[in-house]
């Protein structure tokens, strides 16, 4: 008798934890095929001008060193879907460390002696690498990050905030920001006689790195397979192909055998993307009783000189409270830097730590409750657009997460609790995300022997992807969790989305839903057995993905955290955090638990210990390792809790779930910096809140 599937929700343990405990796993770098080379990059080490001699003469008489590709020797690349591909094409660099050349060695070794003793000269420019509240670059694109616009008004909020009995405003500051996934960026790739490339990459979508190196090297998509069958993390930073994938297409081509190129941890804050700063001006207006009548956010961040990309930190302004009036808007300088890109919770998490902070700050004004103000304000349409929403469940999650803490055994008065030297305080924040879907096909087979195969190229970036689309097919298909085989992680797979805007498993699980529909319709209709070859069928969700919702569809969330503050010394530290979340169905409880807890372990590190500052001189990152760039360790996290909220929303997809990758990092900073407010009375309004920022208040 076949066992009945678990359900949706249960803790169903990852498939692949055993291979990735055991290593049997396998990673973009360790697929080393037959004459396998090795690529290093050589980046430049000035900020702005061109490549004036390369010495690679001398390098190509070192031991081991097969060939230094140059913006004289390279293959040439047809125009790249995005411009941070086009490497070595020509002798310009747009900014420090941007690749200059590439040596090809036998062995890692080889090839790192190598591009540590390449001979360049340089002719430079002046350059630009400084974000200033006042800078005269300053402009106001069309569209940020998303495809947002980057102004909307709605009513006179000059007017309205003019006449607020109770006001806010105040400019708050974050520092760029790194994703530094636990397996740095790399590529394996190979060119067969035939033409065809395969590649091994580190990638967030191997579809998506497949026609990216198609438009890239001017040939078919079926010409090339790429793979990423395990991830180790990318945090929005391997979303796109980043320059180590073309390099090493590049040297594979040039030299005619594989070529490996694994970019070292010092080289990624230049090469694969960052979190950009952002200065952002909050005001606030309210009436006496807690009711928003105007709301403007401002933001102004960083771009580069190879592409545009805006962070849109004010977009989830447009969403969270009702107000009378709102005004939010982007301003952006290219500079002299590298080029920003995603990094979790684009544009939410720098923002709302803005908007939160100022609510926290406006709670206090009005002597009111922040878990309060926030309820008070929490709309019954978006704001932005009018729309209804599926489903919204801020209140629900604020008010369970306040029973859970003892948010209402505190004292509200600021720098009064105190333990030793210890200040100890307590925060609120807020937290939303979008709910995004795409289009993804799959298909499902079933097998005489009652087994079935499901087939889509998702990839699992650390999120347990594989484990929840075996249990949606489970679900469907009315059969046991083992019988149930998923491949994923490949281009020669049915096309799928990239892993990223915690769309994932909305968007892979949409396509595996109606596939395994169609194939249990199929198999319920039949009047004889399964073919000997079996039974396919495969679906798509581009119809249903292409109408668009007469809903507002996002995920919200509340972050409530508890700090000590060493009066002496400045020091903070967590004492305890507690998220709780409305996210649809939670289709598998451990895994969502751990996505949740590690959101909130990034904005601890937003708010305590990241940071990632602009060289004016030499135009680069000055913490660029995990040696200067302090991530949390387990130290530092001492006690997290994350819950939910049991929401049914009919309007997303047929599983009723919404992404959690991303909304648990939203809140989170917030929290902690209002928290530290509590414990200290000290408002800092700059992230992160270091021990040099808070000692000055404190003597």
């Amino acid at each position: 008798m076949s066992q009945a599937p678990p359900p949706l929700g249960t803790p169903v343990v990852r498939r692949e934890g055993r291979d990735k405990v055991t290593g049997t796993a396998r990673y973009a770098a360790e697929h080393t095929p037959p004459g396998c080379l090795y690529g290093r990059p050589v980046p430049a080490t000035i900020v702005r001008g061109r490549v004036d001699t390369i010495h690679a003469d001398e390098i190509l008489a070192l031991p081991g060193v097969r060939a230094v590709l140059t913006h004289d020797n390279a293959p040439r690349l047809k125009e790249p879907d995005d411009p941070i591909l086009a490497v070595l094409q020509n002798d310009l660099v747009p900014h420090r460390g941007w690749p200059v050349a590439l040596v090809v060695a036998d062995t890692p070794e080889a090839a790192r002696a190598g591009a540590e003793a390449l001979r360049i000269t340089y002719e430079t420019s002046g350059h630009d690498v400084l974000l200033t509240e006042d800078h005269p670059g300053l402009y106001t694109p069309e569209t940020v990050n998303g495809g947002y616009p980057a102004v909307r008004e709605r009513g006179d909020t000059d007017r309205a905030f003019a006449a607020a009995p109770v006001q806010i405003d105040a400019t708050y500051t974050v520092g760029a920001l790194h994703n530094h996934p636990m397996e740095p960026h790399a590529t394996t790739a190979r060119w067969d006689e035939d033409g065809h490339l395969t590649v091994h990459d580190s990638s967030q979508g191997s579809t998506t790195v497949r026609d990216s190196l198609a438009t890239a090297f001017g040939i078919r998509p079926q010409q090339i397979t790429a793979v990423s069958e395990h991830v180790g993390g990318g945090f929005g930073s391997k979303g796109t192909p980043r320059p180590q994938t073309v390099l090493a297409v590049m040297a594979a081509r040039h030299t005619g055998h594989p070529v490996k190129v694994a970019l070292p941890r010092r080289q990624l804050a230049a090469l694969v993307g960052h979190r950009a700063p952002t200065i952002q001006h909050v005001r606030l207006g309210a009436d006496l009783d807690g009711t928003l009548t105007a709301v403007d956010h401002e933001i102004i961040t960083h771009t580069s000189t190879v592409k545009e990309f805006v962070e849109q930190a004010a977009v989830p302004t447009r969403v969270m409270y009702g107000s009378g009036t709102s005004r939010t808007a982007h301003r952006v300088v290219a500079l002299d830097v590298p080029s920003p890109s995603w990094m979790r919770a684009p544009g939410e998490a720098p923002g709302m730590y803005a908007l939160e902070s100022a609510m926290d700050e406006l709670a206090s004004a009005l002597g009111m409750d922040p878990v309060e103000l926030r309820i008070r304000n929490d709309p019954a349409n978006e704001p932005d657009s009018g729309r209804a929403f599926s489903s919204r469940g801020l209140a629900a999650c604020l008010e369970k997460g306040a029973a859970r803490f003892g948010w209402y055994d505190r004292d509200p008065r600021p720098a009064i609790r105190e333990e030793g030297q210890l200040l100890l305080g307590t925060g609120v924040a807020a937290a939303t995300y979008p709910v995004y879907i795409a289009a993804s096909s799959a298909s499902a087979h079933a097998a005489p022997d009652g087994s079935y195969r499901v087939r889509v190229n998702a990839t699992d970036i650390g999120t347990g992807a594989r484990t929840v689309l075996a249990q949606i097919a489970a679900d469907v298909l009315g059969a046991p969790l083992e019988n149930i085989r998923i491949d994923i992680g490949s281009s020669e797979l049915p096309d799928a989305p990239l892993a990223g805007g915690s769309s994932g498993t909305a968007s892979w699980g949409w396509s595996v839903h109606k596939a395994c529909t169609q194939l249990r319709r199929q198999l319920g209709e039949r009047t004889g057995p399964v073919p000997a070859d079996g039974l396919t069928v495969t679906a798509d969700t581009q119809q249903e993905t292409e109408r668009e919702s007469p809903y507002a569809r996002h995920a919200f969330g509340a972050h409530f955290a508890e700090v000590a503050v060493h009066a002496r010394t400045g020091e903070v530290r967590m004492r305890r955090m507690l998220g709780v979340f409305a996210a649809g169905r939670i289709l598998n409880s451990r895994t969502a638990r751990s996505q949740f807890i590690g959101g909130m372990t990034m904005g601890i590190g937003m708010a305590l210990t990241e940071a990632s500052g602009v060289d004016r001189v030499f135009g680069d990152f000055t913490e660029h390792d995990l040696a200067s760039y302090h991530v949390p360790a387990c130290a530092d996290v001492p006690e997290i809790e994350a819950h939910w909220i049991d929401e049914e929303d009919p309007h997303l997809n047929p599983m009723g779930s919404k992404g959690i990758g991303e909304i648990g990092i939203v809140g989170a900073a917030a929290a902690v910096g209002n928290a530290v407010r509590h414990a200290t009375g000290i408002r800092l309004r700059g992230l992160p809140l270091t021990p040099d920022a808070l000692l000055p208040y404190l003597l």
